[in-house]
């Protein structure tokens, strides 16, 4: 395994250890509200001084680009990290949240971590070299049509974007007849799309942090990852659409 993989995974870990027994005392958590929606905890800051501590100890050249402290330093490595993708289901105890860590390299994701702490599942992946849950191998699900198939979706509630497209493309995706989840995080709906419990997933008003995890985790599972243009800024533009070749195919032209 990579080094800088394995210090991912060692950041991820403690971050998750930390969730787990705050996720004992929500009662004693500190709430603050970014915006509609939108809110930070304690344990979202914690988190996220525990991972850049982590990872800063081992590559204290290293930039970070974080959720809730933003950009740190300058470098051709950058530390992408999310501390609690799904911070609104932690703070209501459901059960449906993780750690989110990418390495860029020159704007390029080399190494992603996502850690579901609840349920104790680990998703990694170094490029090129495939991507495992746990200890096991994963690969996109070979649905080829949206007939039948398993999508999910969710919203941008911190952006005030009109939602009538995204209501659309949900309205025509049933109608070919799919089914469709929002679970509230985009990180592990990418993570589900990779090893096939999920067929394809699609997003609006994106973070940095809510993708670059997951869209490599999928692409080294055999899926492919796009904008809603189809082209390749998804970690820029805040779009994103994931699956197999043919259901982001098919996918793309019923959101375009």
């Amino acid at each position: 395994m990579h080094p800088k993989l394995n210090i991912a995974i060692k950041a991820a870990l403690k971050a998750g250890e930390n969730i787990i027994r705050s996720s004992k005392r929500l009662d004693r958590t500190i709430i603050e509200k970014k915006g509609n929606l939108d809110f930070v905890s304690n344990v979202d800051k914690e988190c996220e001084e525990i991972i850049i501590e982590t990872i800063l100890s081992a590559y204290p050249d290293h930039a970070i680009l974080a959720e809730e402290s933003g950009k740190h330093g300058k470098s051709e490595y950058k530390w992408i990290i999310d501390p609690i993708d799904g911070t609104l289901n932690f703070l209501r105890g459901y059960p449906h949240f993780c750690v989110s860590i990418a390495l860029m390299r020159n704007d390029r994701a080399e190494e992603a971590v996502i850690y579901d702490p609840f349920k104790d599942e680990l998703f990694t992946c170094s490029r090129g070299n495939g991507a495992k849950l746990n200890d096991t191998k994963i690969r996109v699900k070979n649905q080829n049509s949206l007939t039948k198939g398993l999508l999910a979706t969710g919203f941008a509630v911190r952006s005030t974007t009109d939602f009538s497209p995204q209501l659309k493309a949900i309205n025509d995706c049933l109608n070919y007849g799919a089914d469709i989840r929002r679970s509230g995080s985009a990180a592990l709906d990418l993570a589900y799309t990779a090893c096939g419990r999920l067929d394809g997933f699609w997003e609006f008003g994106l973070s940095p942090w809510d993708v670059a995890a997951g869209s490599l985790i999928v692409i080294e599972s055999g899926g492919i990852v796009t904008d809603k243009d189809g082209t390749e800024n998804y970690n820029t533009s805040g779009s994103i659409v994931a699956g197999n070749p043919k259901i982001v195919k098919a996918l793309l032209k019923v959101i375009q």
